[in-house]
């Protein structure tokens, strides 16, 4: 109970609360700390772009938001601990465009990506590179389609997840080369990367985060950027229709999403937190020093994406006969 003396200022009655205080309303949420689940080990542009989205949630909801790494079963055992924490705004998942392919990558997946969760916003999205391990004598794309019909047996594609980004890619350059260059995956972009760098895998394609610094670097060989463009960060790098792939444009988006149920006020308060963070100047302007553009959708454009997202994939996947491991 507010009592007259703290409603009324001395003066003369003029109100001294909000008319609409969230405490009024009951809309105390958040009230205590979120939870941001992200379904991969650190180190890959998921864990980055998830922590950059509970950072602006942070600063605009004015709680803390903590992130923590579920990995395991390929994104399942992250994202089915979101859904088992239940439908109230404090556990949340933060992850990418792999989390919406679940299930038309894995089979037995416990739950439906698109059907089972809301998406409070996509944030950023990322181009494709396709490195090599140095280790290799090929310096261009025909040279490896060339040397691996040869002699498949010699070449394998890493890859951090199945339904990925750069799983999709793949599978996309092996229909369109002919290659058929066995796809081995990896838990995570830092340990198939690693694996890359050393020999023990030869090709990969992931966001250009992860591999941008290690071709920069000479631990791996850049061959392509899945763009229409070059990118200034790397003007020596062609495009992947230079290199022999015209039309080849692939890239990992990031979002964050909630179990669906979760209260419209909460999903509208979460999406206007991070419309505004990914809008600001110097957000964009650090994502776009890391080869990433920032995306600042409502809830409404994030679903329709979606839609159009998986559609287009899993036809991809359907041309390509795979069928989910």
């Amino acid at each position: 109970m507010i009592s007259r003396r703290g409603i009324l200022a001395a003066g003369g009655g003029v109100l001294a609360v909000p008319l609409a205080s969230p405490a009024v309303l009951g809309q105390a949420w958040p009230a205590r700390t979120i939870r941001m689940v992200v379904p991969y080990p650190p180190g890959g542009a998921t864990d980055a772009m998830s922590r950059l989205a509970a950072q602006k949630l942070q600063e605009k909801l004015g709680a803390t938001v903590v992130v923590e790494n579920r990995s395991g079963a390929n994104g399942q055992v992250g994202s089915n601990a979101v859904l088992q924490a239940g439908a109230d705004g404090y556990t949340i998942l933060g992850s990418a465009s792999i989390h919406v392919m679940a299930r038309s990558v894995m089979r037995n997946v416990p739950y439906d990506p698109v059907t089972d969760f809301v998406p409070l916003a996509r944030t950023a999205r990322g181009p494709l590179v396709m490195v090599m391990s140095p280790q290799r004598p090929q310096r261009t794309i025909p040279e490896i389609v060339a040397a691996a019909r040869a002699e498949p047996a010699r070449w394998s594609f890493a890859t951090s997840s199945l339904g990925s980004a750069g799983h999709l890619g793949t599978i996309e350059f092996n229909r369109l080369t002919g290659a058929n260059i066995e796809i081995v995956g990896y838990r995570g972009t830092s340990p198939a990367l690693t694996d890359v760098a050393a020999g023990n895998a030869h090709l990969m394609f992931d966001p250009v985060l992860a591999t941008l610094p290690l071709v920069r670097g000479g631990q791996l060989r850049g061959l392509g950027i899945a763009t229409p463009a070059r990118t200034p960060l790397a003007p020596d790098l062609p495009t992947m229709a230079e290199a022999g792939l015209p039309g080849f444009e692939f890239y990992s988006w990031y979002g964050v999403w909630a179990p669906r149920g979760v209260p419209a006020e909460i999903v509208a308060r979460c999406n206007a937190a991070l419309v505004e963070g990914m809008r600001e100047p110097a957000v964009a302007q650090r994502l776009t020093s890391l080869g990433f553009e920032a995306v600042a959708e409502s809830v409404a454009e994030t679903e329709a994406f979606i839609a159009a997202d998986v559609a287009r994939n899993a036809e991809l996947l359907r041309i390509a006969n795979f069928e989910p491991q």
